[in-house]
């Protein structure tokens, strides 16, 4: 619980470009404060899920907790927005430590890049042509060639985003797996991914990258074709997400699995 550390009183408010974002902003500062976000204890973050991901990304190497207040459309990383009791919320609030994956993807050109995802690294195709992959788990090889439109790797955070678009599983946020899920999966096409340890690491291999080119993106960071991507978790990293008393994010995920 989040009353166990020293009481908040310093807060930074930022808001995504959404108008109602930023008016919301603007009244939260006029009311608690406004402190610059380095010497804040808390930074409020105002918009959508995709906001929240771009502030954690922005505080990876600071470890602020982030306290995310829904002005955007979808907000399940979000909580509701209210502009009362505000520090009472942050002193009561629920948290939630989230450790990233680590992308390597290595271009045709042989240049390496590298990125962190709090939600998921993904391939996807580039044209229409189908991609073939070839994915290892810790260095072996356990599936020679799945054709698809492309794969997934998702942490338990993210597990409830494209994840679960993909028709990938929704998984508790204390489980310490990951999941690996086809995108329209069409060789085999019975294949439905599969979960991993947290501490497996993934490699897939882009199998006639110049026929059928493949992109790589770790959350918002796209590297277009690439030839060979690793994933792995990177337990160094970790960053704090705060949820209302009785809305944490486990509770949210357990939730999503009995909806509708």
């Amino acid at each position: 619980m989040f009353n166990a550390h020293p009481m908040v009183t310093r807060l930074a408010f930022v808001a995504s470009d959404r108008p109602e974002a930023i008016e919301a902003r603007a009244r939260l500062a006029r009311r608690y404060g406004d402190t610059p976000e380095m010497e804040a204890q808390v930074v409020v973050a105002l918009g959508g899920d995709g906001f929240m991901l771009e502030t954690l990304h922005r505080h990876m190497e600071s470890g602020k907790p982030i306290y995310g207040m829904n002005r955007g459309s979808v907000g399940f990383l979000m909580n509701e927005y209210s502009e009362d009791d505000l520090l009472e919320r942050i002193n009561a609030a629920e948290r939630a430590l989230i450790h990233p994956l680590r992308m390597t993807a290595v271009g045709v050109d042989g240049v390496m890049h590298k990125a962190l995802a709090i939600n998921e690294v993904s391939l996807l195709r580039q044209t229409r042509q189908t991609a073939k992959l070839r994915i290892s788990v810790d260095g072996k090889v356990r599936l020679a060639e799945l054709s698809c439109d492309g794969a997934l790797v998702a942490t338990p955070a993210g597990s409830t985003a494209y994840n679960l678009s993909a028709h990938g599983p929704i998984i508790p946020l204390d489980a310490r797996v990951l999941a690996l899920t086809p995108i329209s999966a069409f060789r085999p096409r019975r294949w439905r991914g599969a979960l991993l340890s947290h501490t497996a690491r993934v490699t897939f291999e882009v199998l006639e990258a110049d026929k059928r080119p493949v992109s790589a993106v770790a959350d918002n960071f796209e590297v277009r074709d690439v030839t060979e991507v690793h994933v792995a978790e990177d337990r160094d990293v970790g960053m704090t997400m705060l949820f209302d008393a009785g809305r944490s994010l486990e509770e949210r995920v357990l939730a999503e699995q009995f909806s509708a």
